[in-house]
């Protein structure tokens, strides 16, 4: 329950409590505002996946240690989804409103202000709590305003808040990245804290709460409400204090956990894609001219997967709602996304695979997804309304521990799967270097005749380079004073050496002495960068099949959560609720009425 707050400013600050159920109108605009501030704050969360290369590179940060980031920031973030299970009992609202203050304050003052990758790890920690709090609350609230019957597409709409904040960070970084400059990649930062800081001022004047009455009941339909108000207005303090005494005791049940651990496998792919695709397409893919995807094209590719990703949990929301069951979407969905999987690790062995095929085989993923997701949070809340429902941000608290501690967990195990990104990330720059207007990638790529000559005749070169104006000298002129300059540069055998590649050198070696130079210097970087490249397909493909796994654990687990599979069955169900609904509505009416 929520503290008495006895004076004006402390009511403005903290009660945000509405005491009977709201209209319909009334009620869109808060789930509206729930939803708004989900996809604020998965916005300022997920902004570093778009800039991850440009992190790595101004920090001269390790792949490895980027992990660790989000591994101790997703760890952190499950154990604080835990305390927000309170908000059963103190509301959800503040949770909401004053971490988006928090949110906003980190990621456009806290984030650009971090020196070092030691700094950056404390601020995206701190992040990392907040959000993990607020995976709790703004699902809560979400569930105290949307009936059982409705449940599908509102908790479709919440699922775009996570899946929207993903395209919005992309989105920002495609047409805002290049106006500031790689370098600057802190903008993004500035930019979705500031977004998270208008959203906390809407919220704080528009957010509300449902009183504990309200919100401590099931309801089913929109019929419900008449029902939900007359039962609240007999509750007494003692009825809520017992409806939510020792909750950890009626939520940690088998399958609630097992339901929850079900989920957090299936979604392995979507926190790789939230969190790496950015890595991935440039580290794997190039365009037709031999360069590497930029950080830009992955995020344009990013946008395909979770525009799709929104239609489709919008789509199958109302869907699941219309025909009123669940689990039929997601075996539907858990298939699509397996066969889809399959298809899409494909590429990695193909790194010519064009830019639009990836898009349409990701967004083909990203619907897949949908189909599972927005059916199975709603069939979840169901579940937990089922053991009680006045203790649903519990039942979420529990979900959001254990999905971020086996995200978590996955992440600490990536490294050890995918070795490659490090050399790759650390020495493309190397191979992106400009001479005389073209990259040493593009170079090599352009003149394979070149760079085979330079490999089989390394020898020749290094005479070469004692002093290519006497090379260039005497092949120009062979006069007896050139001839002698050269021979004493290069010695006899040298110059004999020289003379029988003039063709190949004057052809393949001469037009190109700078970028052969550089090449030369960084030969190491190159070969660390080739290797890389070399093994990385099939690391991630690795990568891909542990996600299937996950995939295939989790269809099994589907029969955990409540919810019919035919919709004859759940049309029958609704209609004795609803005569069950009216019997006990006439009832309390008729008790009330002796009592007055």
């Amino acid at each position: 329950m929520q503290p008495a707050v006895r004076s004006p400013f402390g009511r403005l600050l903290f009660d945000h409590t509405v005491t009977e159920y709201p209209q319909s109108a009334q009620r869109a605009r808060y789930l509206a505002l729930a939803i708004l501030a989900t996809i604020v704050l998965y916005y300022t969360y997920y902004t570093q996946f778009g800039v991850t290369p440009n992190i790595l590179a101004s920090f001269h940060m390790s792949f490895n240690f980027f992990i660790a980031i989000t591994v101790a920031s997703n760890l952190l973030g499950a154990f604080a989804s835990l305390p927000a299970s309170q908000t059963d009992r103190l509301g959800r609202t503040n949770v909401v409103i004053y971490g988006l203050l928090i949110v906003g304050l980190i990621t456009a003052v806290g984030v650009p202000l971090a020196s070092g990758e030691w700094t950056y790890l404390v601020v995206i920690c701190l992040l990392g709590i907040v959000e993990g709090a607020i995976l709790v609350a703004t699902p809560a609230l979400v569930r105290d305003f949307s009936p059982q019957l409705g449940r599908a597409s509102a908790m479709g709409f919440w699922t775009i808040g996570p899946v929207a904040g993903s395209l919005i960070a992309s989105l920002i970084a495609v047409h805002t990245l290049n106006h500031f400059g790689q370098t600057h990649w802190k903008s993004q930062f500035v930019i979705a804290g500031c977004a998270a800081l208008v959203v906390f001022v809407i919220s704080f004047f528009g957010l509300k709460d449902l009183s504990p009455n309200l919100r401590d009941q099931l309801m089913v339909s929109a019929r419900d409400q008449t029902l939900v108000e007359a039962r609240a207005r007999g509750l007494t303090d003692q009825d809520l204090l017992a409806a939510s005494e020792r909750p950890w005791r009626q939520i940690f049940h088998w399958d609630l956990v097992g339901a929850c651990f079900g989920i957090a496998v299936f979604l392995l792919l979507y926190y790789a894609a939230a969190s790496l695709f950015t890595v991935y397409y440039p580290v794997i893919f190039q365009n037709a001219n031999g360069t590497n995807f930029t950080v830009t094209q992955a995020n344009g590719l990013n946008t395909w997967f979770w525009t799709s990703d929104i239609i489709g949990l919008i789509v199958v929301g109302l869907l699941s709602d219309a025909l009123k069951v669940r689990k039929p979407f997601m075996v539907l969905g858990a298939i699509v996304t397996i066969v889809m999987t399959f298809i899409f690790l494909g590429n990695a062995t193909h790194p010519h695979t064009g830019y639009y095929t990836l898009a349409l085989e990701a967004s083909a993923i990203a619907i897949g997804i949908s189909l599972v997701f927005a059916p199975w949070i709603a069939s979840y809340t169901e579940s937990v309304e089922a053991k009680n429902p006045a203790l649903v941000a519990t039942g979420l608290a529990l979900w959001g521990w254990i999905l971020r501690l086996t995200v978590g967990i996955s992440f600490l195990i990536l490294p050890v799967v995918i070795t490659s990104v490090n050399p790759i990330v650390d020495n493309l720059p190397v191979a992106q270097t400009v001479i005389h207007g073209q990259s040493v990638q593009n170079f090599v790529a352009e003149h394979p005749k070149t760079i085979a000559f330079a490999t089989q005749h390394g020898a020749l070169l290094a005479i070469l380079a004692k002093d290519p104006a006497a090379a260039a000298a005497v092949g120009k002129d062979p006069s007896a004073a050139n001839i002698a300059a050269a021979e004493k540069a290069f010695g006899l055998k040298g110059l004999t050496e020289l003379a029988q590649y003039k063709t190949q050198l004057a052809a393949l070696v001469e037009p190109y002495t700078a970028q052969l130079a550089y090449i030369s210097a960084h030969e190491g970087a190159l070969q660390q960068l080739q290797k890389g490249s070399a093994e990385a397909p099939h690391q991630w493909q690795h990568w891909f099949y542990v996600d299937i796994a996950g995939m295939v654990v989790f269809i099994p687990l589907i029969w955990l959560t409540k919810g019919r599979w035919k919709p004859s069955s759940a049309r029958r169900d609704a209609a004795e609720h609803e005569v069950a609904v009216a019997e006990e509505l006439a009832r309390l009416i008729a008790e009330q009425r002796v009592t007055a």
